[in-house]
This record gives structure tokens, C-alpha cells and sequence, in this order.
């Protein structure tokens, strides 16, 4: 009985971290493929893949006043990043991998899913109404790629695709809206708006759905 309150004290304080460190190394990962696709060298593979894994939830904290900022606070996230670029760089210079567009969809997918839950949270902990904790969940998850996608020299998918991308999140975040609602144990809540997150996008990106496009 011990053994089993103690796991879940564990879980409850550390649950929500080991949820951003999964979020963290999706997006990173996606970051390293863009750049390994465009052919950079060590640190610029190390600044896209930190941009697209910080640079979301760095726009959360400035637009809640957070300080200090969600990398800072836990800096292990830096080293964290800086060590999958290194195995990274080893492994595809290694085996020769031919990366493709397709290659980041998990992993970008995985990302969205895990910040726009975890920011709507943590929005939602500041007392902003839901729709703002919704918005600024959104945007956490969606502006590191955002910021990946400039960085290499291309119009943000989230922009030019034309596949659910934001709005997935905006629609999804809404499940941890409905989990606060109904007092929902937060890793509940968090685990449940990212797997719909995930399945979402996945199924739009299989079946080809496409938001209207603006015709001339």
C-alpha cells in the first residue's frame, strides 16, 4: 500500500515534467530532420532543433509573464537537446539515411500534441478564461515549428500545406478545458487531449484532408 502511494505521489509531481520532456524531444527531433534535410552543419542543426523545442513554450511564458522561462527553469532541457544532436549527427552521417518530408510527421505530430496540452494547463493555472487557455496553448505547440520552418528557408507548413495543423490543436486543447471542468486528475486530462491531438492529425494527414485554400 506504501509502495503504491508513493508511485503515484511520484507520478503527480513528476508526471507533468516527464510529459514536457517527451513534447521537448518530439519537437526537437523534428527539428533535426529539417536540418539534416537542408544539410547544416552541427550548430545549425543545434539551433533548429532548439528553436522548434523551446521556442513554442518561450512564447507561452512571455504572453503569461512567466519567469523564468520553462528551459530555464529546468536547464537540463538544454543539455538534453544538445545530446540528440550529437547522437544524432554520429548516427545519420553513420548510416546514411535519406530523411524525407514524411519523416517528420510523428514527430512534429507528437510535439503539437504535448504542448498544446501542457500549455492550455498551464494557462488554464493562471486563470486566463478557456478560450484564451485554449489560444495560448495553441500557439505554444505550433509557433516552435513555426520558427523551424523560417529558420530553413520555407513558408511554415502550418501556413502552406493546407492539412489540419493549428486547428487540430485549437480542437483538441479543449479536452483539458473539459478536464478541468470535471475536476479531472491533470496527467488524465493532459494524456487524453494529446493522444486526440495525435490521432487526429494522423488521420487527416492519411486521408488527405485540406483546409480551403484562397483562389484568385
Amino acid at each position: 500500500m506504501n509502495t503504491t502511494q508513493s508511485a503515484a505521489e511520484w507520478w503527480a509531481l513528476n508526471g507533468a515534467l516527464i510529459f514536457e520532456g517527451v513534447g521537448i524531444v518530439a519537437f526537437a527531433v523534428s527539428g533535426l530532420i529539417e536540418a539534416a534535410r537542408k544539410k547544416l552543419d552541427f550548430v545549425g542543426m543545434a539551433v533548429v532543433a532548439a528553436l522548434t523545442a523551446f521556442g513554442g513554450g518561450t512564447l507561452r511564458d512571455i504572453l503569461l509573464d512567466r519567469r523564468p522561462f520553462f528551459w530555464v527553469q529546468n536547464v537540463n532541457w538544454i543539455y538534453g537537446v544538445l545530446v540528440i544532436c550529437i547522437l544524432a549527427m554520429v548516427f545519420l552521417r553513420g548510416r546514411h539515411i535519406a530523411l524525407t518530408e514524411r519523416a517528420i510527421i510523428w514527430p512534429d505530430a507528437i510535439g503539437l500534441a504535448i504542448f498544446t496540452a501542457g500549455g492550455t494547463q498551464i494557462a488554464l493555472a493562471t486563470n486566463s478564461p478557456p478560450i484564451v487557455a485554449v489560444i495560448l496553448g495553441t500557439l505554444s505547440a505550433a509557433f516552435g515549428g513555426v520558427l523551424r520552418d523560417i529558420v530553413v528557408n520555407e513558408i511554415p507548413r502550418a501556413f502552406s500545406d493546407h492539412q489540419p495543423y493549428s486547428i487540430v490543436a485549437f480542437v483538441g486543447a479543449w479536452i483539458v478545458v473539459l478536464g478541468a471542468a470535471l475536476n479531472w486528475p491533470s496527467l488524465i486530462s493532459l494524456a487524453g487531449s494529446a493522444a486526440f491531438i495525435v490521432a487526429l492529425r494522423m488521420i487527416a494527414v492519411k486521408r488527405g484532408w485540406r483546409l480551403p485554400e484562397w483562389k484568385v
